[in-house]
Formats: structure tokens, sequence, C-alpha cells
């Protein structure tokens, strides 16, 4: 007969408590609460008779608010301290989700750093043309990965050029003028706002905004939204303009606001 690896099953167990901690606490909280609801109504009939027997002992119409409370309060400890726990539940869930979003988001910036020191580097050591043919071959790269074929194209009305935006997976089809245009013009809002998101950007090359659009975004201390261009061909023969941003969007973007 095989053993049963009780250590083996109480660290699996651990590491899966641990990762979908904020969703289990969330659970419990609900719960907690849809239960909390529950005892709440079932324990009102009970409260309600001792207040009228409050009532008959004191020969009187109305209790006192405090008479009220004193009287009640024994029927509602468990669904008090239920509510409590739900609460800290929730409390706690929104904990765990804020320090793990700290925590990507410096990941993020550490990897946006070094991605511009290493970008840097490798233009003083090989030259900019060499790292442009670098660069048009991670380009070239990207949509072979990820092929038009499996995509749906948005037709944006900016154009008739297929164009690849990386960081959302989208191929779209669009003008290299409008959208130099539009960056031009988040520029100038940069200057003037102090900060744009990434969904600004889409927004103005005429996609639809994203969850990762509204979190990442660029300051103006930072510098520039620069965005260059490497003319590829998909898989079926089609001139591709796949976009590169030279200055990364950051997490945090508006924090100083």
């Amino acid at each position: 007969m095989n053993k049963i690896d009780l250590h083996g099953l109480f660290e699996s167990g651990k590491t899966f408590a641990t990762k979908h901690s904020p969703e289990i606490l969330t659970g419990l909280g609900i719960a907690g609460m849809v239960t909390t609801t529950i005892f709440a109504v079932k324990a009102t009939p009970k409260a309600l008779m001792l207040i009228e027997e409050k009532k008959l002992d004191l020969d009187v119409e109305e209790l006192k608010p405090i008479e009220v409370v004193r009287t009640v309060w024994p029927c509602y400890i468990s669904p008090i301290a239920l509510g409590a726990l739900s609460i800290a539940c929730l409390v706690g869930a929104n904990s765990v989700h804020a320090r793990r979003s700290a925590a990507l988001a410096t990941a993020y910036t550490l990897s946006e750093s070094a991605l511009k020191e290493y970008r840097e580097k490798v233009v003083e050591t090989i030259g900019e043309k060499k790292e442009k043919v670098v660069r048009d071959a991670i380009a070239k790269e990207k949509i072979e990965k990820d092929p038009v074929s499996k995509k749906e194209v948005v037709i944006t009305n900016n154009g008739d050029s297929l164009c690849y935006e990386p960081l959302s997976g989208r191929y779209f089809k669009s003008d290299i003028e409008k959208i130099r245009k539009a960056v031009n013009e988040l520029n100038r809002q940069l200057l003037f706002d102090s900060y744009v998101s990434l969904n600004d950007f889409y927004d103005g090359i005429g996609l639809a905004g994203t969850k990762i659009g509204e979190d990442l975004g660029w300051r103006v201390e930072q510098s520039l939204l620069e965005v260059e261009f490497s003319s590829q061909l998909a898989e079926d023969g089609t001139p591709c303009l796949v976009m590169d941003f030279l200055t990364a969007p950051v997490y945090d973007y508006n924090k100083f606001i």
C-alpha cells in the first residue's frame, strides 16, 4: 500500500493558500457577510420578544435606547463577531493585493531601468546602425511568434497600413504619419499635465484602452514619448509596421499627482 505523503500534501496546501490568499480571504469575507446577515435576521424575533418582556417588567410603553441595547445585545454577539471577522478578511485581502501591486511596480521599474541601461550600452558598443539591425530582428521575431492569422485586425479608419503594437499584442490598420501625429499631441499633453497613460496613447491611435494601459504611462521628468517603427513582412507577405517604445511606460506614472 502506498503511503500518503502528508508532508507533501501540507506543503502543497500551504503553497496554494499563500498564492491564492487574496481570493480566499475575499471569499471568506463575502461568505461571512452573508452569514452575518442571516444570523442577524434570525436573532431579531428573539430580540423583539426580549424587548416586550422588558417593557412588561418595567411597566413602560417604550424603553430608553440604552435599555434596548442592554436587553438585546446578547442576541447579536454572534452576528457582530462574525461581521468583524468578515471585515478583517476583506481588509486582509486588500492589504495582500496592495503589497503585491507594490512589489510588481518595483520589479517593473527595476526591469525598465535595466533594459534602458542595456540598450544604451549596446548602442555604445556596436553602434546605432547595428543596434537598429538587432531591433529589426526582434521586431520580426515578435510578429512571427504572434502571427496576424491568429488575430483580429482592428480597423481604426486612420489608414490602411498594417501595424502591430507589441504591449497589447494587437494588429490594426493605421498610417505612420497619423501615429506620429498622435505621439506629438500626447507629448504636448505630457508637458502640460505632467503625465499621460498608455491608454491615452491607445486612444490617440484609435485603439480601445486596456487594464494594463491604465496602470502604465509616462512622466514628464522621465522623457517625452518616443516610438520607432520597424518595417517587416507578416506571414502572408503583407508589409507590417512593428512599433517599439524607446521610452518604456512605467508604473506609478501619476504617483506624484
